[in-house]
């Protein structure tokens, strides 16, 4: 397979790395993740200027009409550099459900400002006792005159505190696991009812759990048909996790260049360790791994072009869980060759793989996945 990117793409990933490379040394992230909200707001304008924060919006929401290869251009980079800025939470999901669950007006208020890097938005679905499952909402969403009333909690929103709006999933009809009866609103963060509590994940990022207690917003802050929404919120975890695949995809290739270079310089009797056969063979099998990592993540990208929504999850599925598989072992093979400097927080090594951890466990792990495939191969659900 030729994973060559075309001539645009190819300056695009420069124009990035580039940036990225000044931007992102070590030192500086890891000053960045100690702030409150765990990221720069000048480096999320300084996305903006380059047209990242737009660059797979349609152009009639502001952007520049790219689409999920792009953003596969960029989270690869954002991977590499372990970019803490909340593009996942406000690019992929939270303008990418709006763009296809709202209304003209919806679209309008919301995305160009996004692309410009004035707004952040939140994308609030994953609930506690979900354990992966897309259609379990327990949250509710009751008619009130012109209003609805929320009330429930999701659990780890991504960058929740920062966001100024949070897109939240809500029951208004059927049991707790039906796929019918889902409804999506945007939520102002500081209305009345809504608490939040924030924390840090493992992997420097931000995340929170939000409580609503009878938040009443009006029907206008409702995102498309009442009760229709599972199929807005299947195509935005798809993309989501093709997105995720293309960030771990940029760690891997990290890990296995930052691998590689150790093995050169560290010297065990009298030579350099990577002159050991045993060591040789590792460092083989990750270079594998990547390359076939790889193919997958492209996989995901073009998955988001299939009409047929039940074979694009199928193939996003079968992405995830390779590249989770394959990070898992990159990541162990790399801390292991390293010795114990590997773990320790000094190394931008022990940084990567805590991230890798991070992606296998966002919106569906390896297993869950792998799962998932199985099921959509055998005509399950």
């Amino acid at each position: 397979m030729d994973f060559s990117l075309a001539e645009e793409r190819r300056l695009l990933q420069d124009t990035i790395r580039r940036f990225l490379g000044n931007e992102y040394a070590f030192d500086k992230r890891r000053a960045r993740v100690a702030t409150p909200e765990g990221f720069s707001r000048e480096t999320w304008k300084e996305f903006a200027r380059l047209g990242l924060t737009g660059i797979a919006m349609r152009e009639d929401d502001g952007g520049m009409g790219g689409d999920a290869f792009d953003t596969l251009i960029v989270m690869e980079a954002f991977g590499r550099a372990l970019v803490t800025e909340p593009y996942l939470a406000t690019v992929v999901l939270g303008a990418g459900i709006i763009a296809d669950a709202g209304s003209p007006a919806q679209r309008s208020q919301w995305l160009p400002a996004v692309a410009e890097g004035e707004k952040l938005l939140a994308f609030a679905h994953s609930e506690a006792d979900a354990r992966y499952a897309e259609s379990y909402v327990a949250t509710r969403a009751a008619k009130e005159g012109g209003s609805w009333r929320l009330d429930g909690a999701k659990s780890v929103v991504l960058n929740a505190q920062s966001a100024d709006a949070i897109v939240v999933s809500a029951r208004t009809s059927g049991k707790d696991s039906d796929r019918d009866g889902i409804s999506l609103f945007l939520v102002d963060p500081k209305a009345k009812g809504v608490s939040l509590r924030g924390y840090a994940t493992q992997d420097g990022g931000r995340a929170a759990e939000v409580s609503l207690a009878g938040v009443t917003v009006p029907d206008e802050a409702r995102l498309g048909e009442a009760g229709r929404a599972m199929a807005a919120i299947e195509a935005t975890l798809d993309r989501a996790n093709a997105a995720l695949c293309a960030e771990a995809l940029g760690i891997i290739d990290a890990l296995n260049e930052a691998t590689l270079e150790y093995l050169k310089t560290r010297k065990q009797f009298g030579q350099p360790i990577g002159r050991f056969q045993a060591l040789q063979h590792r460092m083989a099998e990750m270079t594998i791994k990547a390359v076939e990592a790889r193919s997958m993540a492209i996989l995901a990208a073009h998955a988001m072009r299939e009409p047929d929504a039940r074979e694009r999850t199928r193939r996003v599925s079968a992405a995830k869980a390779f590249v989770g598989q394959a990070a898992r072992f990159v990541g162990q093979q790399a801390i292991q060759m390293h010795g114990a400097i590997g773990v320790t927080d000094e190394l931008v090594v022990s940084h990567w793989f805590k991230r890798l951890t991070m992606i296998n466990a966002t919106f569906g792990d390896a297993d869950h996945h792998l799962g998932r495939f199985s099921d959509l191969m055998l005509g399950g659900k």
